[in-house]
């Protein structure tokens, strides 16, 4: 089988321009210029890596994410405004379709600062859910940093996600602990398309440090439900990350030292979580392409005309395929199927008839090629070769191709002397025709009986 060389182009375009699979064009929209020298590390990484970084207030009249109906930019990040929003030409409405037209965002708010209304109702149209009274801040007292909130215990030290989250260890795991400074917390709601990043440890809570009172009474959530990072991956597979601590990504928690009480000082890996949140939201990682479909009668003489027909018979042996690829920091790779997780091919009506799992049988420089074998139901009609993955972090996959199962043409059912199961009949059918031609013969050449009368009138003459 063979197949095109159009991912070793793509590979070989991706590695030589170092860029994210969707573009290099990132927009940072920073109301206080003045703060833009405390994240200089970030900014340096991300021009390391290929990114063209436009420093924009929100507060520009000329801003604008679209140009000619078209993106202006491939990427957003959005740190927090400390006025009432980003302004008229990051409404949530414009940042919706940015989201819709495959751009994708990194929203960064903060525990300092209020968040505003427009960013609330933005996070609501995705099913993210800030506290009511949007000044909140994450506080633990059993998993904080001794040596910069020995009293007010809103600095977070927390395990990578990679070691307590199994299905987000590909993506964001490693060694180390993160700082997590003033993070404002949120919940998430129950649609598929959000995934947790970063989780508040179990005795964590929300606290508004606005309020005179030092007890807290009504708190807007607790422990695991409330969440540090998480990302929102749309069905067109644009990508949104809401981080609450923006001061994590600033140089000084990048090389900070932090102690947890009861235990030992250690360099933070916040510069590296850094590296792998922006990597993922501007699909460094995590993009899946799919190559060259084929599907075919199972046979040994393939030729080009045989490949991808339009029409099948029922019961026809059929060999599906399908070229995948996965986009990893610079290049494409081979994609390979998570353990304890299936590829599946649907051969569809209005319902699947198959649903088989699709096996890897060969790999090129840059793909995985998957296909498995089935027998066409015994059902004419149009059907469909589905294949529908959407997981966690890795872009969907949805292809579907139709294709005509027809019956049996006249000349193309098995003869009945063919079939085994016929024989009685057949035999019988011969029986009944051999035993009428005896009769036939039987009664043509048998002279009748003469009459008994006649007999004695030619005796008397």
């Amino acid at each position: 089988m063979r197949w095109s060389p159009s991912l070793l182009l793509f590979g070989f375009l991706a590695a030589v321009n170092a860029l994210s699979s969707s573009g290099e064009r990132l927009l940072v929209v920073l109301e206080d210029a003045a703060e833009k020298g405390l994240y200089s590390t970030l900014w340096g990484d991300l021009e390391d890596r290929g990114y063209n970084l436009i420093f924009e207030s929100p507060k520009n009249e000329k801003l604008s994410l679209f140009e000619l109906g078209d993106r202006a930019y491939d990427h957003v990040l959005l740190l927090p405004p400390k006025s009432k929003g980003f302004g008229p030409s990051l409404s949530p409405k414009n940042l919706v379709d940015f989201l819709n037209s495959d751009g994708n965002i990194l929203l960064a708010l903060s525990g300092k600062s209020t968040t505003p209304s427009a960013v609330s109702s933005l996070l609501l149209e995705l099913d993210l859910h800030v506290s009511s009274d949007r000044s909140s801040v994450t506080v633990d007292h059993f998993n904080y940093d001794t040596l910069s909130a020995s009293e007010k215990h809103d600095v977070l030290v927390l395990e990578r996600p990679g070691k307590l989250r199994p299905d987000t260890k590909a993506f964001f795991g490693g060694e180390g602990v993160l700082a997590i400074p003033s993070a404002s917390p949120h919940t998430l709601g129950d649609t598929s398309l959000l995934a947790p990043i970063l989780r508040a440890p179990s005795t964590a809570y929300s606290y508004n440090p606005k309020e005179d009172s030092g007890a807290v009474e009504e708190v807007f959530a607790t422990g695991s439900q409330l969440a540090l990072a998480s990302a929102m991956q749309a069905r067109n597979s644009a990508r949104f990350t809401l981080l609450g601590s923006a001061e994590s990504l600033q140089d000084k928690w990048f090389s900070a030292t932090v102690k947890a009480p009861g235990g030992a000082e250690v360099k933070t890996a916040n510069r590296d979580f850094a590296k792998q949140l922006t990597a993922w939201t501007f699909k460094e990682t995590g993009v899946l392409k799919v190559g060259k479909i084929e599907h075919h009668l199972a046979k040994d003489d393939l030729s080009e005309e045989d490949l991808n027909p339009k029409i099948y018979r029922i019961k026809n042996e059929t060999v599906f395929s399908i070229e995948i690829s996965e986009y990893n920091i610079d290049s494409y790779t081979p994609f390979t199927v998570p353990e304890n997780d299936n590829l599946q091919l649907e051969f569809t009506m209005l319902s699947p008839f198959h649903r088989l799992n699709l096996q890897p049988v060969s790999t090129t420089p840059n793909s995985t090629i998957y296909s498995t074998k089935f027998t066409v139901p015994d059902q004419h009609g149009i059907f469909s070769f589905r294949v529908n993955y959407k997981r966690p972090f890795l872009t969907n996959i949805e292809e579907k191709h139709e294709v005509t199962v027809r019956h049996y043409a006249h000349n193309e059912y098995p003869r009945s002397w063919k079939i085994s199961g016929g024989w009685v009949w057949i035999a019988g059918l011969w029986s009944v025709v051999a035993g009428f031609l005896a009769f036939v013969v039987v009664w043509l050449y048998s002279e009748p009986t003469a009459p008994a009368a006649a007999l004695k009138g030619k005796k008397a003459q």
